[in-house]
């Protein structure tokens, strides 16, 4: 059951909006006047508010704004309550945060509607989705339902890569997302000398080839090759399209789920830069590490061919050896059964990355 906070000066509108409102199955919470309803809110946290604008005490901008600026309230989905009609109020009440508005005397369906809209939005942009299949298959679900779209996909089926198997190459129609559900997955571009810039090691629950289907030639920005036996899901162009641009809410929700690896990216471009062959190696450790690549077993994680390394770094093969052999014998990492890397002392390896 959905907890409702309205804040109503008025009694008998207080009191008939509250009796629509527990007549559709909600929790309703009242308060007569702005302070009181903030004091509620913030010892209640309702599912939504509904506040009226013209109160004593605090008004209703007041009590927008004070809640606007309390990390456990600012999510609440609000809606103001008010007999004025004038643009400058609702632009000043939009403004401020406020997710709706409705100009009294009100109609009960238009009530409830508003009501429902916003705690459905609000529950889908609070959910989390686990990084697998389900999860995705899950978030497509919902935004299907959310954006009322027939023609997203509802379910996506798994594409089979053996090892070495190109995914996409650069340059080639950007027309899928994929997303690694097992194996890992290499990318890289190519430079003008013919070597390989690798931008990263991809793992389970990563997707390659988002930024590509954004770019306005239509092509694949770079090639991925799947380092072992991999599964991935394609996801269509046109669903992409889709979650991207038809309303904002559920493009910042999926934004949100396929970037992290982009910032990374852009960490790595910065590294390269700024940073010693050292500091990158160690860094290039302690990221695939963190990711999963590189396990605390010498029979876990991935043998990472040492050219494939050194392209994550942007530094020569015969460069990438030599310092990972002289980590080796600084006792920082060692190398075992089928050259896999195993750090020793991450700690020191961050002081290093860090430039201490």
């Amino acid at each position: 059951m959905k907890k409702i906070l309205l804040i109503e000066d008025n009694k008998d509108v207080r009191e008939n909006t509250a009796d629509i409102l527990e007549l559709h199955n909600f929790e309703v919470l009242t308060a007569e006047n702005g302070l009181t309803g903030i004091e509620m809110a913030k010892k209640h946290l309702p599912d939504l508010i509904l506040c009226d604008i013209m109160m004593p005490l605090k008004d209703g901008y007041d009590v927008l704004e004070d809640l606007g600026n309390t990390t456990k309230t600012k999510g609440i989905p609000f809606i103001f309550l008010t007999a004025k009609s004038d643009r400058t109020d609702f632009r000043k009440g939009m403004n401020l945060g406020a997710d709706d508005y409705l100009t009294k005397p009100f109609e009960e369906h238009e009530l409830i509607e508003a009501i429902k809209t916003r705690v459905r939005k609000n529950d889908f942009l609070r959910k989390e989705f686990s990084k697998n299949i389900e999860g995705i298959n899950e978030f497509f679900q919902e935004a299907y339902n959310y954006l009322n779209l027939e023609h997203i996909e509802k379910e996506y089926r798994p594409k089979l890569f053996d090892k070495k198997d190109f995914i996409f190459r650069e340059g080639d129609g950007a027309h899928t997302l994929f997303f690694i559900e097992k194996g890992s997955v290499k990318t890289y571009k190519s430079t003008e000398s013919g070597k390989e810039f690798v931008t990263g090691i991809h793992k389970v629950g990563d997707f390659v080839g988002q930024l590509s289907l954004l770019n306005p030639e239509g092509t694949y920005l770079e090639t991925a090759v799947a380092i072992d036996n991999t599964e991935a899901y394609a996801i269509p162009k046109s669903d992409f399209i889709h979650l991207i641009n038809d309303n904002k809410d559920v493009s910042h929700k999926f934004m949100d789920i396929i970037s992290t690896n982009l910032i990374e990216v852009q960490d790595q471009l910065v590294n390269m830069a700024y940073s010693t062959v050292r500091q990158r190696v160690a860094k290039a450790l302690l990221s695939l590490h963190k990711k999963g690549v590189i396990k605390d077993s010498y029979y876990e994680g991935l043998d990472i061919p040492r050219e494939d390394f050194a392209g994550m770094i942007g530094t020569a093969t015969e460069t990438a050896i030599r310092t990972l052999s002289d980590f080796r014998e600084e006792g920082l990492i060692t190398m075992g059964h089928a050259r896999r890397i195993m750090l020793l002392d991450k700690e020191r390896l961050q002081n290093i990355a860090d430039n201490f």
